[in-house]
């Protein structure tokens, strides 16, 4: 887990102080060890920088050019062969490739004895060399190999040649923008241009509507900032440095898709469970600590648990560690139910209490790391639970993002569940699951009718039933749109298949996954420590994909299949919840109760900083949802993060 720079100009030239300014800003991300290259012509230079291990220090050349091509730039956060064999930019024994690496590559130790019979050979015991052998052996078709989370810059001399891959669900970040003289940047954080010649930070107003109004972000190629593109998930840039000087075109190399699932339910949990089981022992691989998230839910309970039977088998001697975001409020507080796990696996808990006040200091720092506004202070839960782990001598941990919506976890759910039964005719299928949903305490019977109308009504009419319910719609009237360049639209679309399945494969493209992977890495980075999901195990996620909706939600009951599969690891305790909290806080608690005054003041002042983009409206809102007038909506906290980021990154708006 790392962080890497590069930077791009065939005509212009790129220098040495440029990617090192790029590098020093993500020091968070890789604090163990620095190091640059630069390429002219045939010709490579290195240089490194105060972090450089001494091993890896380079002799300064008198011939070293005052400006390249190409220059690549990385930070390193020491997790497998911590020794100076794993310093980047990284090149294979000939010269001809070189790397800039984020992320693991889980099934490294598979590979290897692969690549060894068919004629490489390894002087360093890093995924990172496994990675550059696989490129000469096949290419971009390696990536296809790869079960793993990763970004990379991979240079091939000979072809003068830049391969720039994302892994398949996004899991690391890879952004690019170009400068006004045409130098092409990518980097690991968008904070990294700052430091740029001709940075000038530029409201995006279709995505700044789409993240105000809808609370999405990350859910296209676009970021906040103009001019600023991410890689999509799954995607690759694979050019010639002449070729992007001119465009940066991606291409998909990984699309979702559904591998072949047992007829048999029994036959169908036996084989999930062999599949996480590997999942987890795959990504305890780490010459350093290793820990787990405890929030007492169903995911991480379920990686804990499997985690310390994996340990005891082999033989695991050191502690495991779980860490845990508590809460005073009661009923946000799941401690009994880390406490179960506690019990039943030995594991070493640390908890973290999350307060209002210690968000609203954080907030200017929270901000720059995140680099974007973020929708929820559940994000601010999940630093808070990193910034622990720092305090450890852990340097990994297993977090359960991607279960909910491979599973089933979330409310949402239930309306294309019910309205997929109504829709076949299945009317006693409707009517026992809409009782088994009202019993489960998640729903209520309005909101229930709500979400399954919301489903089943043409567009036209779905958009009059939200306003009259007071629902989101696409017609706000607290953004100017005029104002903030906005077209109105409903970013989650209609184009999906439907159902449990179709919402599946929606949230983990576009609506859910991408933003907490986003905040995942921005505040596991943020603190150090590398963040692992074991949910996102490709051969895991394309299982789950192909398994019939029963075996998700069914009865009432989510997450069904998980439940058969772990029966026997998980206390009872946990198996059998119903409901589901997460790394959450008792946001709406904090705002209307605790600090008021200090919420309404931030709303405000973000409110008069974005330039007219809000009406009078906005005003009210955030008066009546402070004041208890209006039922609590999560877009009082986006204003106050939007005008906290247009604040710390100086962007302007019109």
């Amino acid at each position: 887990m790392c962080g890497l720079a590069a930077l791009i100009n065939s005509s212009a030239g790129v220098t040495e102080p440029s990617i090192r300014a790029m590098c020093d800003l993500v020091r968070h991300r890789g604090p163990d060890g620095e190091g640059f290259a630069l390429f002219a012509g045939e010709r490579v230079w290195r240089a490194d920088g105060p972090d450089t291990p001494a091993a890896c220090r380079a002799a300064r050349s008198d011939d070293t050019p005052a400006s390249a091509q190409l220059a690549l730039g990385h930070r390193r956060l020491s997790i497998i062969d911590p020794s100076p064999a794993g310093h980047q930019p990284m090149a294979d024994r000939s010269g001809r490739y070189w790397i800039v690496f984020n992320g693991e590559i889980y099934n490294y130790l598979e590979l290897r004895p692969e690549l060894e019979k068919l004629g490489h050979s390894f002087t360093t015991g890093t995924d990172t060399e496994v990675m550059l052998a696989a490129y000469a052996q096949w290419g971009a078709a390696c990536l296809d190999r790869f079960n793993g989370m990763f970004a990379f810059l991979l240079y091939d001399r000979a072809q003068r040649r830049l391969l720039v891959a994302r892994d398949r669900y996004g899991v690391k970040p890879m952004y690019w923008w170009r400068a006004p003289d045409g130098t092409l940047a990518f980097a690991s954080e968008i904070k990294q241009f700052t430091v740029l010649t001709g940075w000038r930070p530029r409201l995006d107003g279709q995505r700044g509507y789409e993240y105000l109004n809808w609370g999405l972000t990350d859910h296209t190629a676009h970021t906040l900032f103009a001019d600023v593109r991410q890689l999509p998930p799954g995607s690759y840039v694979d050019a010639t440095l002449d070729e992007l000087a001119q465009s940066v075109c991606p291409q998909r190399w990984y699309r979702l898709k559904d591998a072949p699932a047992p007829v048999d339910k029994q036959d169908a949990a036996q084989a999930w469970r062999a599949l996480f089981f590997d999942a987890v022992k795959l990504r305890l691989r780490a010459d350093v600590p290793v820990g787990t998230a405890l929030s007492g839910g169903l995911d991480s309970s379920s990686i804990v648990c499997v985690a310390n039977r994996l340990r005891r088998q082999m033989g695991a001697t050191a502690e495991q560690n779980g860490f845990s975001a508590r809460s005073r409020v009661p009923e946000f507080d799941e401690g009994q139910f880390v406490d179960a796990v506690v019990q039943q696996t030995g594991v070493t808990a640390h908890s973290t209490w999350p307060d209002p006040d210690a968000l609203l200091e954080a907030l200017p720092a929270h901000t720059w790391h995140m680099d974007e506004p973020f929708g929820s202070t559940s994000a601010f839960a999940e630093w808070c639970v990193f910034q622990t782990v720092h305090a450890t001598p852990v340097k990994v941990t297993l977090d359960g993002h991607g279960a909910d919506e491979l599973l089933a976890g979330y409310t949402a759910f239930a309306g294309p569940h019910l309205a997929d039964l109504a829709r076949h005719g299945r009317i006693a299928a409707l009517a026992s699951e809409s009782g088994a949903l009202l019993r489960s305490g998640r729903h209520s019977a309005i909101e229930l009718g709500a979400a399954v109308v919301d489903e089943l009504a043409p567009g036209p009419l779905r958009v009059a039933l939200r306003r009259l319910g007071g629902r989101v719609t696409p017609w706000p009237d607290w953004i100017d749109m005029a104002r903030i360049g906005a077209v109105p639209s409903e970013p989650f679309g209609d184009g999906c298949e439907g159902g449990v399945h179709g919402l599946s494969v929606s949230q983990l493209n576009a609506t859910s996954l991408p933003m907490q992977l986003h905040w995942n890495d921005r505040n596991s980075m943020a603190h150090s420590v590398e963040s692992r999901a074991p949910f996102l195990d490709v051969r895991l996620v394309e299982f789950t994909l192909g398994l019939p909706d029963s075996l998700k939600l069914a009865d009432g009951t989510t997450k069904v299949v998980l439940r058969r599969a772990l029966a026997d690891v998980l206390p009872e305790k946990i198996s059998g919840r119903k409901d589901k909290m997460g790394f959450v806080t008792p946001e709406q608690i904090w705002v209307t109760r605790d600090r008021p005054e200090r919420f309404r003041s931030l709303a405000h002042a973000a409110i008069d900083a974005a330039g007219n983009l809000f009406t009078p409206a906005a005003r009210h809102r955030v008066d009546d949802i402070v004041g208890g007038r209006r039922r609590y909506h999560s877009s009082l906290w986006r204003i106050i993060s939007f005008g906290a980021w247009v604040d710390r990154f100086n962007v302007a708006v019109n």
